[in-house]
């Protein structure tokens, strides 16, 4: 399941398997269907 998180630069929508944080909520989704669940390597 997708999360949204408010930063001081804006809307988030979170991986809340594990953390990572997209610009757009369809990204997070398509992550969302090949997450492993485990910390991201990189930051987008």
């Amino acid at each position: 399941m997708v999360g949204q998180t408010t930063r001081e630069d804006g809307t988030w929508f979170e991986c809340e398997a594990c953390g990572l944080l997209f610009d757009e909520k369809e990204s997070a989704r398509q992550h969302e269907r090949t997450c492993d669940a485990e910390e991201p390597t990189y930051i987008q």
